[in-house]
């Protein structure tokens, strides 16, 4: 089974590669990513994709880290976590 980084480094390379595949991946993130890797994404889940450009760079922040443990397994699960 690949990564996390594994997954992204594959559907960033073929956004790049392949211009339909970009504009899905804007337009439809979840179903794209699913149909793409092969896997089920929860429907409680939500993918946001931003696309830089020459004059807007997106960073994106990992979860807070001091969450708390039941936090930390309800995102691992895909459950809305609300603190």
């Amino acid at each position: 089974m690949k990564s996390g980084d594994e997954m992204l480094q594959q559907i960033v390379e073929k956004c790049a590669l392949e211009p339909d595949f970009r504009q899905q991946l804007l337009s439809d993130p979840k179903a794209t990513i699913s149909q793409e890797l092969g896997i089920a994404i929860p429907d409680s889940l939500t993918i946001k994709v931003h696309e830089s450009d020459m004059e807007t760079v997106h960073l994106a922040l990992p979860p807070d880290p001091f969450i708390t443990e039941e936090q930390l397994e309800a995102i691992s699960a895909g459950l809305c976590c609300c603190w």
